[in-house]
């Protein structure tokens, strides 16, 4: 027989892991592939175009070079785009924040905070606005969001700060719905 005031524990359960927050950060990258294609081709045409003017000239080792440079470039980008795969995943439940960040080459490392417990940090510039932002907890001092610029730190930390303190408040029941 039940009252209907108790609280199941599979729907506390449910509860306590909703997501009050949940970002993923990774690198700006205002090039994307077809981007890339249409660099790479003008370049090697404007490259190739003006070393068949120095081969006809009689300067043949010039060619080459020409071929050498569209080679560094392609690589820089290929290492550029690389770098792109690292990312940053920061979630917020009621009972936990976790920090996951992948590495470029695929490395995983993951942090887990108490978010009863946790507070951030900002290093601020005056003239350039948040620098640096800071998970900290137990002695432990993580820097987050490294990928963002001033502005998006600054909402970003804004964002943070409230699911910190919906954690703080707890989960909430609403036996109506």
């Amino acid at each position: 027989m039940s009252t209907g005031n108790e609280i199941e524990g599979k729907d506390l359960k449910d509860q306590r892991e909703v997501e009050i927050f949940s970002a993923r950060l990774t690198p700006h990258r205002s090039l994307n592939r077809s981007g890339f294609l249409a660099v790479m081709l003008f370049l090697s045409a404007v490259s190739f175009v003006t070393g068949m003017v120095f081969l006809m000239m009689g300067a043949w080792p010039v060619f080459g070079f020409f071929g050498l440079d569209v080679l560094v470039v392609w690589w820089a980008f290929k290492a550029n785009f690389r770098a792109a795969r690292a990312c940053e995943e920061i979630v917020v439940t009621p009972s936990e924040l976790r920090v996951r960040r992948v590495s470029q080459r695929g490395h995983v490392v993951e942090w887990s905070f108490n978010p009863l417990w946790v507070r951030l940090d900002t290093e601020v510039d005056e003239d350039f606005g948040i620098e640096h932002l800071y998970l900290i907890s137990r002695g432990r001092r993580l820097r987050i969001a490294g990928f963002l610029g001033p502005q998006e730190k600054a909402s970003f930390y804004n964002g943070l700060v409230e699911a910190l303190n919906a954690a703080r408040r707890g989960p909430t029941y609403n036996p109506v719905s």
